[in-house]
């Protein structure tokens, strides 16, 4: 599935899911752009990393949260010789409690960064997409926007209106050469899940039936896949990669 002379840009790609993403795509033979959180220093080390293994990646700041900072983004790219065939929107937060306790900006700020980015990202790529007549773009949601799970009514609610927005813009650009699809992985073994206590990850992987968590680059793989030329009848999907976790 080698591919050259594209570009894919990856938000919030220099940690955990987004990193195995964005690995994935240089491996394809992908031009790779990924985006950070301004201020975050963390992405130089990344960066210096992937080169270090043979694979060049440009990396931005930028707030999906905010939409002119988007806008710049884009403008940015396309003054530095950048365009974007392939997007992925895969930044996110968490900020859980439960709904009795939960204050109204933990509320916000998760469907700002991962709902409202939705918009915030694709709209000023997805213009140029329709020009050239070709574009992938892969949301990523998550098992609790179809489950729910108990202290996430903020993540949940946003991960699901990723399903809703990924299958109207699906229909909206099917018939100019653009696929618009979104995975939604089960808990994965990156930062934020080993972050949880050791008993609470115990009860979550009791739940699996493959018996352990998922790894980045299972989900990288198939988004790889989303993104090449041979996934090109596949739009308005949601492909659960979970482990079997949505049967329990």
């Amino acid at each position: 599935m080698i591919q050259s002379g594209r570009s894919a840009l990856v938000t919030g790609g220099n940690r955990g899911l987004g990193a195995a993403i964005a690995r994935a795509l240089s491996d394809a033979g992908h031009t790779v752009i990924i985006t950070h959180t301004p201020g975050n220093e963390q992405p130089v080390a990344w960066l210096e990393r992937q080169e270090y293994q043979g694979r060049k990646v440009a990396v931005y700041g930028v707030d999906v949260a905010d939409y002119e900072s988007t806008e710049a983004l884009a403008r940015q790219l396309h003054a530095d010789g950048h365009h974007v065939d392939i997007l992925v929107n895969n930044a996110g937060i968490t900020r859980d409690g439960t709904l009795h306790k939960m204050d109204k900006s933990a509320w916000d700020a998760v469907l700002r960064t991962d709902l409202d980015s939705m918009f915030n990202v694709t709209k000023p790529f997805l213009g140029p997409m329709l020009e050239r007549g070709w574009g992938r773009i892969i949301n990523i949601s998550s098992i609790n926007g179809s489950r729910g799970q108990f202290g996430q009514t903020n993540y949940s609610a946003a991960k699901a209106g990723v399903h809703g927005f990924t299958k109207a813009l699906a229909l909206e650009v099917a018939r100019k050469g653009i696929t618009v699809n979104a995975v939604s992985p089960g808990y994965l073994n990156t930062e934020m899940v080993m972050a949880l206590r050791e008993d609470v990850r115990a009860r979550i992987v009791e739940g699996i039936p493959v018996g352990r968590l998922g790894e980045p680059h299972e989900i990288a793989a198939l988004v790889a896949f989303m993104a090449s030329d041979a996934a090109a009848f596949m739009t308005g999907s949601n492909v659960a990669m979970n482990g079997g976790h949505h049967m329990s």
